[in-house]
């Protein structure tokens, strides 16, 4: 039967296009449906696994039936690859049930193009994503023993003596390097980390529960010594001898006895006698310093040891002077912790033809330049707005809340402004989110021409988000903490065209105590320079207008003393109570002109004769 290809849904993505093509018998594409899941990815990582493609929905719609087994292409992007990383798809089923599926092939053609597609046979239906994770490698143990050597790194060394268990068994196990610069960032954080120089990978091991190990286990790992601080350190020899050698003032404490209270297990290395080193295993999730271990020193950092019972995760660790055993294991769990954790920061950005719209990007700090760089090449503008550095995991999200005079556009926020909408972290992926903007009071921030708020980021972490139904738990607003930066935002504003409608003025005051413009130009004729300052003070006209008219008027005098008398006129309160004419005629009077003041009184008299 001819497969037919079906492609349910395009891949917004600059790398690869189409989002997932599945091959299938005939009539079996017209009850596919394939959709784009991405609000998922939270809860599609785990421990030390990455995403690198987007989160594809598969399922049969309506209750027709399906041959299996399907073929799924997802292309995927990954920007390291590592000989320690390898890439599979997980498959999530309807009874929320991760499997891994290896690949098939990883490079081919679909729809047109040739790129990477992880490339697999399933016989069930779900949600389905391409991550890269720790290759987890496996071999058996026959009862005459074996000794093995993993692929990615043949520097390590599994050796099983002959009678290790009474039957054979399946071992498991996967190996996380910790590069030189995890362990700078973990030795700035406490001052008796600097004394360590460095570590060994991270072996994992997965011993069957019911078999215990009968016969000792020799582990062999590289923990490279520092070869530059060998001329610095020979003088630190003679230090550490006498620390182990010290006589102490009570009883006596042989040499054995100082290392255990040092941290057992602690010996010197044979290339670097200025070097201890030390082994650190991991067991139900509790780290220790391993008890009564020889380590021996080989050639090229290698080391050995001898192990008598089955331990979960090991790790040797090489310093220069003694540390405490709580030091020891705080160590490793800050190893643990931050192997799986990113240095992120918060981008926002206005995009160029969308003043109204920002463009919100969660970035690691190790690639903040080089994605700059990739978003003032699409045309985005030049002036973004970072926060601080971040530690975030896989998975982890942001949620964002908008507050001052910007909200959100549409129904994508709530009352208290948090989004619906969340960036998902993923170290491989792009994590973006375009905020359209709009302004919660149009006529706020009067006097800049921006309407201004605020963004304000809280994170949620990855096992704060659990499955209900097909969607993702979203925490409540009250769980979400103190939020872990906030960025200014920026609204420009519209030119309004506002039409108000034209409404008359009502006077309460009688028409015949009105003051007519030619009555204020006669007495504006009439007053002197010396007269004009007492008259003002009368009027109670403030000495910030008073200088505001004189410095517009110029040396016109009788047109300063009209402008004056005209805002003396505006302001005054139209009231029944406070004639204009009679108020203006004790205020020259007061100043020392009565003479003008009866003057003023007959003139209006005379005006409002006029008007009857």
């Amino acid at each position: 039967m001819e497969p037919a290809s079906l492609d349910e849904a395009q891949l917004e993505n600059s790398d690869i296009l189409g989002a997932c093509f599945i091959q299938a018998p005939l009539g079996v594409a017209e009850v596919l449906r394939c959709e784009v899941a991405d609000t998922l990815s939270c809860l599609m990582v785990s421990d030390a696994e990455k995403l690198v493609s987007r989160v594809i929905r598969v399922r049969v719609e309506g209750c027709g039936a399906i041959r299996y087994p399907l073929t799924v292409a997802i292309p995927f992007c990954v920007r390291h690859r590592g000989t320690y990383r390898t890439i599979a798809v997980k498959l999530v089923d309807r009874e929320r049930r991760a499997s891994y599926l290896t690949p098939v092939t990883t490079e081919s053609s679909h729809g047109g193009q040739r790129g990477s597609f992880a490339e697999v046979k399933v016989y069930s239906l779900g949600l389905f994503a391409v991550v890269s994770c720790l290759k987890r490698e496996h071999f058996t143990v026959p009862r005459r023993g074996v000794s093995h050597k993993p692929l990615v790194d043949p520097r390590i060394c599994l050796y099983y003596l002959p009678g290790s268990f009474t039957a054979s068994v399946m071992v498991q196990y996967t190996i996380q390097p910790l590069d030189a610069v995890l362990l700078a960032t973990i030795k700035s954080k406490s001052e008796a980390y600097r004394r360590v120089v460095s570590t060994s990978p991270l072996l994992c091991l997965a011993h069957p529960s019911s078999q215990p190990l009968l016969r000792p286990l020799t582990v062999t790992l590289p923990c490279p010594p520092n070869p530059d601080k060998w001329k610095d350190m020979r003088g630190q020899v003679d230090l550490v001898k006498r620390l182990l050698t010290l006589p102490a003032a009570g009883p006596a404490v042989s040499s054995s006895q100082q290392r255990r209270m040092l941290g057992s297990s602690i010996q010197s290395s044979k290339e670097n006698p200025a070097e201890l080193l030390s082994v650190l295993c991991c067991k139900d999730h509790q780290w220790s310093v391993a008890e009564g271990i020889v380590i021996q020193s080989h050639q090229n950092g290698i080391v050995s040891f001898e192990l008598t019972e089955n331990f979960d995760r090991l790790l040797v660790v090489r310093f220069l002077s003694p540390l405490q055993p709580c030091q020891l294991t705080s160590l490793a769990e800050d190893l643990v912790d931050s192997v799986c954790g990113h240095l992120v920061r918060v981008v926002i950005q206005h995009r160029q033809g969308e003043p109204r719209a920002v463009l919100v990007s969660a970035l690691p700090s190790r690639e903040l330049s080089w994605e700059m760089s990739r978003l003032q090449a699409g045309g985005d503008s030049a002036a973004p707005q970072t926060s601080p550095e971040i530690c975030m995991r896989e998975g982890d999200q942001l949620v964002l809340r908008l507050c001052g005079n910007v909200t959100c556009a549409g129904p994508r926020a709530s009352k208290c402004g948090l989004l619906e909408e969340r960036i998902t972290f993923h170290s491989q992926r792009r994590n973006e989110l375009l905020v359209p903007l709009t302004e919660v009071d149009p006529f706020g921030n009067y006097s800049s021409p921006h309407y201004k708020g605020a963004a304000v980021f809280y994170k949620a972490t990855r096992g704060q988000a659990e499955w209900r139904g097909d969607k993702a738990v979203r925490v409540d607003v009250e769980n979400l903490g103190e939020p872990v930066c906030t960025l200014p935002l920026s609204l420009p504003k519209r030119v309004r065209s506002i039409r108000r409608p034209v409404t008359p003025r009502i006077s309460l005051c009688d028409r015949t105590d009105s003051l007519p413009d030619s009555l204020l130009l006669w007495l504006s004729e009439e007053l002197s320079e010396e007269e004009l300052g007492p008259l003002a003070h009368s009027l109670r006209i403030r000495r910030s207008s008073a200088q505001l008219v004189k410095l517009r008027a110029g040396d016109n005098l009788p047109g300063e003393a009209f402008r004056m008398l005209t805002m003396w006129r505006r302001e005054l309160p139209a009231s029944l109570l406070r004639p204009k004419a009679s108020h203006l005629a004790r205020c020259l009077a007061r100043s020392g002109r009565p003479d003008l003041a009866a003057e003023l009184l007959l003139r209006q008299a005379a005006t409002s004769g006029n008007l009857k």
